[in-house]
């Protein structure tokens, strides 16, 4: 993360938390459910508007050049969190909040030295002959992170963690703490991703400048935009919504990075902080268009000055453009030359937006809003619901090195809570921890991931996730043989079974594959769920169950309709008609009805509605618990024998 942004000395932090006053939950709206333990309330003052609050300390980050404070106060007054200039704060609450920056500044160097303390590190190898220029910052990360290339793209693997450079393989000793400081969390997890093979990550080795740049103002709200030199993806700093800064938003832990969806690491803004590894002169990361990333640059610093060290590496002294990039001395020998008479185009890292490259300078596929060819990443178990209130406070190795064991910890309503889980025999065990010490154990296939490899990254909302490609999971294009023998890729979540011959679904509600109107928002009337009738089940179905689903930019899964317990003789759904199984909670206002899609943007969007034809009624959660679609899918998993579906398309009404 760039650690300029939240003190004014490069290379310690200062802040915990949110910087934002009151920050926005996982559905767009404030969140209004902090506790603050009262061991760690005292009484704030802003001397400069008399406001006096009642809170704890939450964070401290730095914005525009003023440090800025938060209180989280209170449970009782429901007015969230307090934002005040520290400099306004009365002396004696001065003191205090600079007390609790000094002690997360100590924790902070404390974590970082004894990474950096490890006694296999060691300095990488010396490149071979022929080897790229842009392989360098990647390989100083080695053996964590590794390189190969053809005539076009320099093909870099990972497990997308941040590793300390030079360690043993199979060891797991990190460069930084992740997840610590993050408030807007949907319980996401770092796991090790398989960004290997043919699911490498793609630098081009020969960029060109296009005619026509990307913003990632405007585009590029899924996938990673850039790739860290140690291997971890970087995502667009700006969330799906086009809008929403997540910096600012206080949805990143204190190095810049959340987990998606698919419990893939990634940050969300430049990395500087690699550059104790590859040096200053040296790219932190490379943009996905094959252009470098450097550190900050001042157009004012000069060799020798104060500011030496936001010299551009490369001789460039012109401002940073749009895309906070400019180009390097004619002179400059680095390849590839972007441009005989101007020098090499690259970006570099800032401290206000857009923080690394703002968007594509150089010629880029875009495809389904996001850099195409891309990695995809999985998780073996489903996402789960934000959990409202709730800030990340740990993050730490429980099992030896060589082993993927790790423990987050978590407070609610003050109190603490644990996510501790680890991979054994092929497994991953997850034990859940609440306040009171009980413990719920869940556990996962590693090699059946419950999502299936996507593309596309997690804005806020606690991290950003992967959505499912539209076109499966065909080969990736202009990827050589690998040239070592990998261990086997994990494989996609089982397909769902094959419908037996006859059992199809259809609705009279959708006309060349268009959902009718009056089953939208933009029905004229009340809108109804959609009629479906199906055909001849398999045979021993005792149940049906009908969900209907979107899983949008952000990978969030979006539920309109949940129905259980449709009786075996059944053969259609008539519109309207609730008297026909347990209706469950749909996700759009939490009721058990149909909810009807309100395509948001421009352009059509996707919605699947499928029928599950069961071997045995579904066993449904006691009344006082809802009935979701994660419930549904998990009494029915061992009970289905086959499934159809129908995608439907619906673009909201233009005026």
């Amino acid at each position: 993360m760039i650690r300029s942004m939240w003190v004014g000395l490069a290379g310690v932090l200062i802040a915990c938390g949110v910087a934002m006053a009151h920050p926005l939950g996982s559905d767009g709206h404030h969140d209004d459910h902090h506790h603050v333990d009262p061991t760690k309330s005292r009484t704030w003052t802003n001397a400069k508007s008399g406001e006096v609050v009642r809170g704890a300390f939450l964070a401290a980050r730095t914005v525009d050049g003023v440090v800025r404070i938060s209180i989280e106060r209170e449970s009782g007054d429901g007015r969230g969190v307090a934002v005040f200039p520290m400099e306004d704060l009365a002396e004696a609450d001065r003191l205090e909040a600079q007390r609790r920056i000094d002690e997360v500044k100590a924790m902070n160097e404390r974590l970082v030295s004894q990474a950096l303390s490890q006694p296999e590190l060691a300095k990488p190898a010396p490149a071979k002959p022929g080897t790229p220029a842009q392989a360098a910052p990647f390989d100083a990360f080695a053996p964590f992170v590794s390189t190969r290339w053809d005539d076009r793209w320099l093909y870099v693997e990972s497990d997308g963690l941040p590793h300390v450079p030079g360690g043993k393989p199979g060891t797991y000793v990190f460069s930084h703490p992740m997840m610590v400081g993050i408030t807007a969390w949907q319980q996401q997890v770092p796991l090790p991703q398989s960004y290997r093979g043919t699911n490498a990550w793609q630098i081009p080795l020969k960029p060109e400048l296009a005619d026509m740049p990307v913003s990632a103002k405007e585009q590029l709200f899924r996938g990673a935009i850039a790739l860290a030199a140690n291997g971890v993806p970087i995502f667009n700093p700006i969330k799906n919504d086009g809008r929403t800064d997540t910096f600012l938003a206080g949805e990143l832990d204190e190095f810049g990075g959340h987990c998606g969806r698919a419990d893939d690491y990634h940050y969300h803004i430049a990395p500087t902080h690699l550059q104790q590894y590859v040096g200053k002169t040296a790219p932190v990361a490379y943009a996905l268009d094959g252009f470098p990333i450097y550190g900050l640059f001042d157009p004012a610093a000069k060799k020798g000055g104060p500011n030496e060290d936001k010299c551009c590496p490369l001789g460039g002294t012109e401002k940073l453009d749009e895309l906070n990039g400019h180009y390097g001395l004619a002179s400059n020998e680095a390849p590839p030359r972007a441009a005989a008479d101007k020098g090499l185009y690259h970006y570099h890292a800032s401290v206000k937006y857009p923080y690394l490259n703002g968007g594509m300078r150089g010629v880029v596929t875009v495809k389904d809003d996001q850099i195409d060819p891309q990695p995809r990443a999985s998780s073996p178990r489903a996402a789960l619901p934000p959990l409202r209130g709730a800030k990340i406070t740990g993050f730490k190795a429980t099992g030896a090195e060589n082993q993927p064991a790790w423990s987050l910890e978590y407070t609610l309503g003050g109190k603490k809570s644990f996510v501790n889980y680890r991979l054994e025999n092929g497994k991953w065990i997850f034990d859940f921890v609440d306040a009171a010490g009980a413990t719920k154990t869940d556990t996962y296939d590693a090699t059946r991931p419950e999502r299936r490899p996507g593309s596309g990254g997690g804005r806020g909302e606690g991290g950003g996730g992967r959505r499912p490609r539209n076109d499966g999971d065909r080969p990736r294009r202009d990827q050589p043989p690998h040239p070592d023998n990998l261990p086997a890729q994990p494989v996609p979540s089982a397909a769902p079974k094959a419908a037996s011959t006859g059992f199809t679904l259809s609705s009279a509600d959708v006309v060349d594959g268009r959902l009718s109107i009056e089953c939208t928002c933009d029905s004229k009337s009340a809108p109804r769920a959609p009629a479906l009738a199906w055909g001849t089940p398999p045979e021993g179905t005792k149940a049906f169950a009908v969900v209907m689903h979107t899983v949008a930019r952000d990978g969030a899964t979006h539920v309109y309709m949940v129905v259980a317990s449709i009786p075996a003789a059944a053969r259609e759904l008539k519109s309207g008609d609730a008297s026909v199984g347990v209706w469950g909670q749909n996700t759009v206002n939490r009721k058990s009805v149909y909810a009807p899609p309100c395509s948001q943007g421009p352009g059509d969007k996707t919605y699947t509605i499928t029928l599950y034809a069961l071997s045995a009624d579904a066993t449904l959660p006691a009344a006082s618990t809802p009935l979701t679609r994660d419930a549904l899918l998990a009494a029915i998993k061992d009970t289905t024998l086959a499934t159809v579906s129908v995608d439907v398309k619906y673009a909201r009404a233009t005026k």
